[in-house]
């Protein structure tokens, strides 16, 4: 079946010596693959390498055979032209951070319009603002509640949140929890919008736990989950 339909890149994969397996969320048909034979060696064309950056915007034709193997693209165009997140360093760092995410993260061959329109939407906001710095940690957070586990926060004044259960509590158990400053600073986060986050002010070392603390969310809520490589990269980056 032909498909026209809006992508975002996730992974790029060098297969062989001149070929590329790339994962897409597709407007569609949720998670796709796509091979694309000769791509690295190919001189002209209309299809080029540069276009499958990770969490770049495109709209494809393609051949989806539903088979669950890997599927054709026809043809290729850029629907968002990126201004900064694949050049500035910072906001690379984060882009490669949040592709391995939301790939380690969504496995289905199902649409989810409103999804990606919120990935469509707030990477637009990330290319195009300067005050960016809690960026992920709120993409993070409203991920969370299209993959099904975000926050319970009818108790949101108790002093504890449990990791593992997803809520606030007045005591802790033997899971992870956040309290102190960490619980501060995600409480700062939940349920504002992209244009607030430069109004919560964190600190290096206060960033760097409360993501690595929820990156350890995702590991605890979503089963066969693969903490990213990197976030290593992005500590670094931003410490």
């Amino acid at each position: 079946m032909q498909v026209t339909t809006k992508a975002i890149v996730l992974r790029s994969i060098k297969y062989g010596e001149t070929s590329l397996i790339v994962k897409m969320y597709t407007l569609s048909s949720g998670i796709r693959s796509y091979m694309l034979k000769g791509i690295l060696a190919a001189k002209k064309g209309k299809m080029k390498a540069a276009y499958f950056l990770p969490l770049a915007q495109l709209e494809v034709v393609a051949l989806h055979k539903d088979k669950g193997a890997l599927e054709h693209l026809k043809e290729v165009r850029v629907s968002y032209h990126c201004q900064s997140i694949h050049t500035h360093i910072a906001k690379n760092a984060i882009t490669f951070f949040l592709a391995e995410m939301i790939a380690n993260s969504i496995h289905e061959e199902e649409p989810n319009k409103e999804l990606f329109h919120f990935m469509e939407a707030s990477l637009q906001w990330l290319d195009a603002h300067e005050d960016y710095a809690n960026f992920h940690l709120l993409f993070l957070l409203t991920l969370s509640k299209f993959l099904g586990f975000y926050p319970e926060v009818k108790n949101v004044d108790f002093p504890y949140f449990d990791l593992l259960e997803g809520e606030f509590v007045k005591e802790p158990s033997l899971n992870p929890f956040l309290e102190g400053r960490e619980l501060f600073y995600f409480k700062s986060i939940l349920g504002i919008g992209f244009d607030g986050i430069e109004e919560v002010k964190i600190g290096k070392s206060d960033r760097k736990n409360l993501l690595n603390n929820l990156v350890l969310f995702y590991e605890l809520q979503l089963q066969g989950f693969r903490k990213p490589k990197s976030l290593a990269v992005l500590n670094e980056v931003f410490s």
